[in-house]
């Protein structure tokens, strides 16, 4: 195909075949290098698409479960009334064994234990959000102009200098979805409708971290088109009520998390 340089990108030539592979397609591999599907090409290249049964499973679960921590945090974000105070601080490289996707936010309500019903609603919204087919897209951007869209939430202020100190460009890598930005190094897959059934299973006030005031937001989801009974999907559900215990230091805003996130891809 002869595409754009630096406009064109995966996603586009996916749209070349067909609508149904556009859908389809999770992320891309470019001259064998992982590669969102908005993210523009740079020059010529070999594309491959990747589906969520791709036999690229371990790449795109990365990928799939990145994507679910960061609509998590759009829930978070979303959920509460105008009164409370509720800042996203950072969720962390993906763990499949741990059993749950994150995200750890900072909640103005020292008392807060959740209910079951307010987890089943959070779930609801989950839900809803992804059946809106959003697309995921990369965003590269000056630390200045990250720094503005970030000045209400004192946690990324604090990251977004000690993310871009070592960039060449002094650039940050955002992703936004809708009307939702934040802050990651990515991939993330194409769209939220690539997420099946999804549950908001648990919340967890943290002790003992850095940032007093932390909850830990836990969810389980499944790619879209990969069904599961009931009995089974349960027994997901239970394990991921469990505090997943990954560590505040193991989050994306750390430099030390990046470097993981690129090994295992």
């Amino acid at each position: 195909m002869a595409m754009n340089q630096n406009i064109s990108t995966p996603y586009d030539c996916a749209r070349h075949i067909s609508e149904s592979v556009a859908k389809m397609s999770a992320i891309a591999l470019v001259n064998n290098q992982v590669w969102d599907m908005h993210k523009p090409f740079t020059g010529d290249c070999e594309l491959q698409l990747v589906t969520m049964q791709s036999p690229l499973i371990k790449t795109v679960n990365y990928a799939f479960w990145r994507t679910c921590s960061f609509i998590l945090g759009a829930i978070a974000d979303s959920a509460f009334k105008d009164n409370v105070n509720v800042h996203l601080h950072s969720f962390p490289v993906p763990n499949i064994t741990s059993g749950s996707f994150i995200y750890d936010v900072f909640i103005d309500l020292p008392d807060w234990q959740p209910t079951d019903s307010e987890l089943r609603a959070m779930s609801a919204l989950f839900v809803k959000l992804k059946n809106q087919e959003l697309l995921l897209e990369r965003l590269e951007v000056p630390s200045s102009v990250a720094l503005d869209m970030f000045q209400d939430n004192p946690f990324k202020s604090q990251q977004i200098p000690n993310i871009v100190k070592k960039s060449d460009n002094d650039r940050l890598t955002l992703y936004r979805m809708g009307d939702h930005v934040d802050i990651s190094k990515g991939p993330m897959v194409s769209n939220s409708d690539l997420i099946g059934r999804v549950t908001v299973s648990a919340i967890h006030k943290l002790t003992n971290e850095p940032v007093d005031g932390l909850y830990r937001f836990q969810g389980i989801a499944l790619p879209k088109g990969i069904l599961l009974n009931h009995f089974a999907y349960g027994i997901l559900e239970k394990r991921a009520k469990k505090l997943n215990t990954t560590t505040w230091q193991s989050h994306e805003v750390e430099d030390e998390a990046v470097s993981i996130t690129a090994s295992m891809n």
